[in-house]
């Protein structure tokens, strides 16, 4: 039983579970992603036409399946019919090793009970505010409150989680994170706790984001910093130092070295 989901704190998470050995955001890889035995898998959600939590990155299926179209013209039935393995190569496509072998779409429902003693960043991808609902509904059904941590680029989302699920935990959001990130360069920002879960890229709009000054600013204020995503061990190892939290990686067996010979884990 997970009884916070920052305690013991998250170092290494799995981005679209090991996806660098099986489908990414298939129960294959989430699997694989526990049993290496990472802190956190980090996924994403749709809604299927019918109103069912449908695990997937992109908005279509083109780029990793035998389907075609949005995944949110599709209901649930019809997504399963998809070989979600139909694409995964590791050799530039001289083979695809997983297709025809039943590799399938998933809900959110299936990964959380497929791996129970695992903590979840999702990302709610949909614009439709009816994800909001229906994702407080699988997270309370499934007594999963403790283990997930939701994140959306709409910040439409994340105001009405916040609104109608206050237990459930969200990271900020790019808008959200830009006054912030201004005030902590201009030295203007408020040492007032108040917990915010960081979840950045080192660099953007030019900026480098993830310093060490951001990190012990962030820190004063009992934030938690997640950056993503990091591929390169002379990276990860420089950002663990650094101090920030957790690394998001498409090679968490990589990242649970460096985190292992730091000490941190």
């Amino acid at each position: 039983m997970i009884d916070s989901f920052f305690n013991p704190m998250p170092r290494v998470v799995a981005h679209r579970g090991d996806s660098a050995h099986f489908p990414e955001n298939t129960l294959s890889a989430f699997l694989s992603a526990c049993a290496l035995g990472v802190d956190v898998i980090e996924t994403d959600m749709h809604l299927s036409k019918d109103g069912k939590l449908v695990i997937w990155h992109d908005e279509t299926l083109d780029r990793n399946t035998d389907g075609s179209g949005r995944v949110e013209d599709h209901t649930l039935a019809e997504l399963k019919t998809y070989d979600a393995g139909y694409s995964f190569t590791t050799d530039n496509g001289k083979t695809f090793p997983f297709r025809g072998k039943g590799v399938q779409l998933c809900t959110l429902e299936e990964a959380l009970e497929a791996c129970p003693d695992q903590r979840f960043n999702v990302d709610l991808k949909s614009k439709d505010p009816a994800i909001v609902d229906t994702f407080i509904e699988v997270i309370h059904s499934m007594q999963a409150t403790k283990r997930i941590v939701a994140a959306s680029f709409h910040l439409s989302n994340l105001k009405l989680l916040r609104k109608k699920a206050p237990e459930i935990q969200t990271s900020v959001t790019t808008i959200e994170v830009v006054p912030l990130l201004a005030l902590q360069k201009l030295h203007m920002l408020s040492r007032k706790e108040h917990r915010i879960i960081f979840q950045v890229p080192t660099r953007q709009w030019g900026i480098e984001v993830v310093t060490p000054s951001f990190v012990k600013a962030m820190h004063r204020r009992a934030s938690i910093i997640q950056v993503w995503t990091i591929n390169e061990e002379a990276e990860m190892r420089r950002l663990f130092q650094m101090g920030v939290d957790s690394v998001m990686t498409d090679r968490p067996a990589l990242a649970i070295k460096v985190a292992t010979e730091l000490g941190l884990r």
